[in-house]
C-alpha cells in the first residue's frame, strides 16, 4: 500500500511530481521515489511513497523500471504467486518478490488485457518508454482511490486529492454540485469530484494519454454486467469462497491483524484468519460508558472479547473517547472530501494504535453489509413494500401517532423511536424513492429549503443521477437491486473512501476480503430471498458462518460501528454548532441557509427529531468548505 503520483506533458512537471509525492508521506513512510522521462516534445514525471508490505528490500522499491517499462503502484494483488508462476513458465526471470514487479511484468505480456485477470485492490500508472504512452488504472471496484486532472494535452494524478490541490497553488475551485450530492448522502459520490477539474477514474477502468495529445478511456470490468451474469450462476460454496478470500488477503511479509467489532462480518474473518495465523491480533473499540447510555448503543465489546477468547486472538481494546474538537479537521483534511460519517474516526484511532503497535495491515469486514443485505435500510424497505398494503387511514394514524415521540430526553436516547421515524418518512415510497431516502440525509423538500434557491437545478440533477444509477440494471430480484445500488455507489462513495483515507493517514493498509471480484460474483449469484430471511439480514452469510462461529455470534443483533453522535453533539460540540449555524463560511457565502439550520438544532435539541447526523456533517463540510476555498482565495460559488 502505498501513495502515487505524476505529471505528463505537465508544465513544470518535475516540481509538481515532487510537490504531489511530499503530500502523500503519509501513505508511504518507508520510502520515496521519483522517475523522469521525455515524453514526446514534453516529459513525464512518476512519484512514489513506499509503505513497505510485500518484499520489504529494495527490489520492490518503486517507481519500477524495466525493460522500457516504468510502474508506480498503490495496492495488494492477492493472485500475485498464480501469475508469478504462469509468467516464470513463459520465460519471466524475476529480479525480487513483489507483487509490483508481477504487475510490471503481466503488464508487458498482456497490456490492458491484464486487468481483469488481476484480483486485488490496485491503482497505478505505467510509463513505456518506448511508445511514450502514460497508463492509469484502478481496481475492479474501487478499493483504492486515483485522482486525475486534464488541462489541453497535459495530465497531473495523485492517490488523493489534496495533492492535486496542493500541486495547483490552490487554483482549482469548489463544485457546489458535489457540496449538494454530499448533503445528500453525507459523502461525495464516486462520480464527482469536490473540486472541479478534477476527477476519480471510475472503477475497473483505464486512462490512456499518448506524447501526441489523445486520450483513450477503456472498461475491463462493470459490476452492472457482473451481477447480471452471476444472476444465472448456480449459488457458490459461499463459506468456502470467504474462506479462500480471506486467506489470500493474509499474504503479507509484516503482521497483519484485524478488526474485530464482535459483530458477524469482522468476527468471521478474525476466525478464519486466527485459522491460518494463531494468535493473530485484532483491534475493538469501546465508548465512555455515559456516552454509550445517552446514544443507546449495544455492548459490542463484550462479544469481541468473546470471539477473541474462543479463537486465541490477541485482542487490543481502544476506548474511542477523543478531543472532538480536535480531531474534527483534522480528519477533515485527512478525509480530502466532505465525507459526515464518524466511523472515520474510529478507523484512524484503531490504525493509529495498531501503527503503534508495529501493525502495518488490517484485515476489514467492510463490503458484506452492501454485496449481502446487511443493512437496517435493505430489510426496512422490504418492510416498506408490505406497509404499503395497509389501509391508508391505518397508515396516517400510525404515522401520527409516531411523530408525537420523542426521539430522547435529557438523559438518554431512544433508538426505538428513531428507527421508527426514520422508517415512516420513506415507506410510502416508489421503490427507487424509497431506497434513497431510507439512508440518504434530507428529502428533496428539505434539500431545497437548505441550499442556496440558485442550486434548485443541481439538487433535481443529484437526485436524477441516483434514480439513473439504481434503475440502470435488468434485475428481476429487489434485494440484489438494493445491493447492486449500494455497491456501485453507497460502498466506493462512503465506506471504501473513508477507510482509505482514514488508514492511510496512520500508514496502515487495510484489506478488505469481502470487497473481492470472487466474493461479488458469489454474491449476486445468491437470490435475496437467501439473504433476508424473516427479519434476518445476511441470512445466507450467516449460515455459512455457522461452520466457524458459535450461533451466539452469528446470530446476535447488529452491532455498530460508528460513534456516540448525539452526546457529542450535546456536549462536546454544542458551542461549535452554535457558532457554524451563526457565523459560519457556509452560511456567509450563501450555500446553506441559516434559518434551516437554526430548524434542525431547534428540533434536535427538544428531543423531536434525530438531526445529530446531519448537523455532524455540516461541521465536516463546514471545515472543509474553509481550507478549500482559503488556499485560493474563492468568495465566489462555481457553477455546478
Amino acid at each position: 500500500m502505498c501513495g502515487i503520483a505524476g505529471t505528463y506533458r505537465w508544465p513544470d512537471g518535475k516540481a509538481v511530481t515532487d510537490r504531489l509525492t511530499d503530500t502523500l508521506a503519509h501513505r508511504g513512510p518507508d520510502g520515496a521515489g521519483r522517475y523522469s522521462h521525455p515524453a514526446g516534445d514534453a516529459e513525464v514525471h512518476l512519484g512514489h511513497r513506499r509503505l513497505a508490505v510485500v518484499d520489504l528490500s529494495e527490489t520492490g522499491a518503486q517507481p519500477m523500471a524495466s525493460g522500457g517499462l516504468v510502474l508506480t503502484y498503490n495496492g495488494e494483488l492477492y493472485n500475485a504467486p498464480e501469475l508469478r508462476a504462469e509468467l516464470a513458465a513463459a520465460g519471466v526471470r524475476f529480479r525480487g518478490t513483489s507483487d509490483t514487479e508481477v504487475l510490471l511484468e503481466s503488464w508487458r505480456r498482456w497490456g490492458t488485457d491484464c486487468l481483469p485477470r488481476l484480483r486485488g485492490m490496485f491503482a497505478f500508472g505505467i510509463f513505456d518508454e518506448r511508445t511514450g504512452d502514460l497508463v492509469l488504472a484502478r481496481d475492479q471496484l474501487g478499493v483504492k482511490p486515483l485522482f486525475l486532472l486534464r488541462r489541453g494535452g497535459g495530465l497531473v494524478f495523485a492517490s488523493e486529492l489534496k495533492a492535486l490541490a496542493a500541486a495547483t497553488g490552490g487554483s482549482l475551485e469548489v463544485d457546489h454540485a458535489a457540496l449538494v450530492a454530499s448533503l445528500l448522502y453525507y459523502w461525495v459520490p464516486d462520480s464527482r469530484c469536490a473540486l472541479r477539474e478534477a476527477e476519480k477514474l471510475p472503477p475497473g477502468s483505464w486512462l490512456r494519454c499518448r506524447p501526441d495529445g489523445r486520450v483513450e478511456r477503456g472498461r475491463f470490468w462493470n459490476l452492472r454486467d457482473v451481477a447480471h451474469e452471476a444472476r444465472d450462476s448456480a449459488p457458490p460454496d459461499l463459506a468456502a469462497v470467504v474462506e479462500e478470500s480471506t486467506r489470500r488477503h493474509l499474504l503479507s511479509d509484516v503482521p497483519v491483524a484485524t478488526f474485530l467489532s464482535g459483530g458477524l462480518d469482522s468476527s468471521y474473518l478474525t476466525a478464519l484468519a486466527a485459522r491460518d495465523q494463531p494468535g493473530i491480533s485484532a483491534y475493538t473499540i469501546g465508548f465512555r460508558a455515559e456516552d454509550a447510555r445517552f446514544e443507546a448503543m449495544p455492548d459490542d465489546l463484550r462479544h469481541a472479547r468473546r470471539v477473541a477468547e474462543r479463537f486465541g486472538v490477541d485482542l487490543h481494546e481502544i476506548e474511542i473517547a477523543p478531543d472532538v474538537l480536535d480531531l474534527l479537521p483534522r480528519m477533515t483534511y485527512h478525509l480530502d472530501e466532505p465525507i459526515g460519517d464518524p466511523a472515520a474516526i474510529n478507523t484512524f484511532l484503531i490504525c493509529s494504535a495498531a501503527r503503534e503497535a508495529g501493525v502495518k495491515v488490517m484485515l476489514s469486514g467492510m463490503g458484506a453489509d452492501e454485496l449481502f443485505a446487511g443493512y437496517r435500510k435493505h430489510l426496512a424497505n422490504l418492510l416498506a413494500v408490505r406497509y404499503r398494503r395497509v389501509p391508508r387511514p391505518l397508515r396516517r394514524g400510525v404515522s401520527a401517532a409516531v411523530d408525537r415521540l420523542p426521539v430522547a430526553t435529557a438523559r438518554r436516547g431512544y433508538r426505538s423511536v428513531r428507527f421508527a421515524k426514520r422508517f415512516l418518512s420513506f415507506a410510502d415510497l416508489p421503490e427507487e424513492t424509497a431506497f434513497r431516502r431510507s439512508y440518504t440525509m434530507y428529502d428533496q423538500d428539505e434539500l431545497l429549503a437548505l441550499v442556496d434557491p440558485d442550486l434548485a437545478g443541481t439538487v433535481e440533477d443529484v437526485l436524477t443521477e441516483h434514480a439513473d444509477v439504481y434503475q440502470d440494471n435488468d434485475l428481476d430480484d429487489f434485494v440484489n437491486r438494493m445491493c447492486l445500488g449500494d455497491a456501485r455507489m453507497f460502498l466506493p462513495g462512503l465506506n471504501l473512501t473513508y477507510t482509505d483515507r482514514a488508514s492511510m493517514a496512520a500508514s496502515t493498509e487495510v484489506r478488505v476480503p469481502y470487497v473481492d471480484v470472487e466474493v461479488v460474483k458469489a454474491a449476486f449469484a445468491v437470490p435475496g430471498d437467501r439473504k433476508i430471511v424473516g427479519r434476518q439480514g445476511k441470512a445466507v452469510l450467516k449460515e455459512a458462518a455457522t461452520s466457524v462461529l458459535p450461533r451466539e455470534t452469528v446470530y446476535r443483533p447488529k452491532g455498530l460501528f460508528s460513534a456516540p453522535l448525539r452526546a457529542w453533539m450535546s456536549r462536546d460540540l454544542a458551542p461549535l454548532v452554535r457558532e457554524v449555524v451563526h457565523d459560519g463560511v457556509l452560511v456567509g457565502s450563501g450555500l446553506l441557509r441559516r434559518d434551516a439550520l437554526a430548524r434542525m438544532v431547534a428540533e434536535d435539541a427538544a428531543g423531536r427529531r434525530d438531526f445529530s447526523k446531519h448537523l455532524w456533517h455540516v461541521l465536516t463540510l463546514e471545515y472543509w468548505y474553509r481550507d478549500a476555498t482559503s488556499g485560493s482565495g474563492q468568495s465566489t460559488r462555481s457553477t455546478a
